[in-house]
């Protein structure tokens, strides 16, 4: 559990962004790095008129398949932290032991958070939670679907700047060039939005993702991805 989120007169909790900026650029590697795989096979591809065609359709379908498996279990997991929390919620209600109901609190808050959090401001979590009006179960919300399916889009998304290029131009080698660059520019561009939102440095953060990036991509390959 990463945080603990009150119920609110039994509301489905409501949150402010569907998907984060690592959410968001994190799915969006994941399907970058599934259409490389193809991509890095692209020397063993023949010569046929229509090879461009199939590695691109290839590729599309493998980040299809992943994408529809990847939201799927965004949604599982979104509903067992749900239940997770609705299940903490119940037990400070039932819990009159004060250091019991404390400890089972600080056990779920966020590492980082452990330190800085004083009893005192636990406590006032709990009589909180204590006094809400609770659903009878964990249940989906709009925003959870709408996340799926961004999930879903972004890891589909990662196929095409990677093997479009190989239905636009004839000639392998250009399309190869062209798939590598739109890959780096790709990474680059994921891992500046990831260096802002971090604060760590946006143009540092795009070259680390491009390093990072190739040497995952290698690894992928040579494991026989």
């Amino acid at each position: 559990m990463s945080t603990i989120t009150p119920f609110e007169h039994a509301e489905p909790e409501r949150r402010g962004r569907i998907l984060n900026t690592v959410d968001r650029v994190c799915e969006l590697c994941f399907g970058l790095f599934m259409a490389l795989t193809f991509i890095g096979a692209v020397k063993a591809v023949s010569a046929d008129a229509d090879a461009g065609h199939k590695m691109f359709f290839a590729a599309l379908g493998c980040n299809l398949a992943w994408g529809l498996a990847d939201a799927v279990m965004y949604l599982v997991r979104t509903l067992a932290d749900r239940g997770q929390r609705l299940k903490l919620a119940r037990a400070m209600r039932g819990e009159n032991e004060r250091s019991v109901a404390l400890r089972a609190l600080r056990d779920a808050l966020p590492e980082a958070l452990g330190p800085v959090v004083e009893d005192a401001d636990l406590e006032r979590i709990r009589a909180r939670l204590a006094a809400l009006s609770l659903p009878d179960r964990a249940r989906f919300v709009r925003d959870d679907f709408l996340g799926a399916l961004g999930i879903f889009l972004l890891v589909v998304l990662g196929t095409f700047p990677v093997a479009i290029p190989f239905i636009i131009f004839d000639d392998h080698t250009t399309a190869l060039i062209a798939s590598r660059v739109l890959t780096l520019l790709m990474l680059f561009s994921a891992g500046f939005a990831l260096g802002r939102y971090t604060g760590g440095g946006a143009v540092k953060a795009g070259f680390v993702m491009i390093a990072l990036g190739i040497a995952l991509t290698l690894a992928i390959i040579g494991l026989g991805g």
